[in-house]
């Protein structure tokens, strides 16, 4: 089951931020089985997951018969910045170049996970549900196994991408190491996380 969060309704989104991974691609079919055709914005990182990304929606948008947006990082990383950082900022100022409200599909173990990373940090915040006027998380308070299920019962199309299993970022460190013991301690984490998510 699929929670739509937030005070934006599913016919005021007009384009979803999509990587071809599951989570992306559920929110897709929940907004095409809702009746709309969302624009689909797709930034590549010049590596070979986003080619492998990219050859996907491109086959994904013409057989759906979606617009399909694309933007491509052709700077070079700053010395000093985080690869993780300049990637979500690149991608950031990509999304602000689009007119209309954006859905972003980061969910509620996302939130956990960003709630972790930045309490390591000294900052004990999880992900907002919105980011400016036009950028929107309706999945926050879904879990990723109910995306899953969602992908299975639908037979979703997606693409694996390989770059969530490498720990030298951060995020994954957090997900498949840090997580797991963070769960011995308190099973209970996601639902602590929802509390947050809902009071903002």
């Amino acid at each position: 089951m699929i929670h739509w969060f937030g005070d934006i309704l599913p016919s005021k989104v007009n384009a979803v931020a999509v990587s071809g991974g599951v989570d992306s691609m559920v929110l897709v079919d929940f907004l095409m089985n809702a009746g709309h055709k969302p624009d689909l914005l797709f930034y590549h990182h010049n590596t070979k997951t986003s080619d492998e990304a990219l050859d996907f929606l491109l086959h994904f948008s013409e057989e759906k018969k979606l617009n399909l947006i694309t933007g491509r990082l052709i700077e070079e990383m700053p010395k000093g910045e985080s690869l993780e950082n300049w990637w979500r900022e690149k991608r950031y100022d990509f999304f602000d170049k689009y007119n209309g409200t954006i859905a972003l599909a980061h969910h509620l173990n996302d939130a956990v996970e960003t709630w972790i990373f930045n309490s390591i940090h000294g900052n004990p915040r999880t992900i907002p549900y919105q980011r400016g006027r036009y950028i929107i998380r309706p999945l926050l308070t879904t879990t990723k196994k109910e995306i899953v299920n969602w992908s299975k019962a639908k037979n979703v199309k997606f693409v694996e991408d390989k770059s969530n299993m490498d720990q030298k970022f951060a995020r994954n460190r957090i997900r498949h190491s840090i997580i797991p013991e963070v769960l011995k301690v308190n099973p209970g984490i996601e639902k602590v996380v929802k509390k947050m998510i809902i009071s903002y």
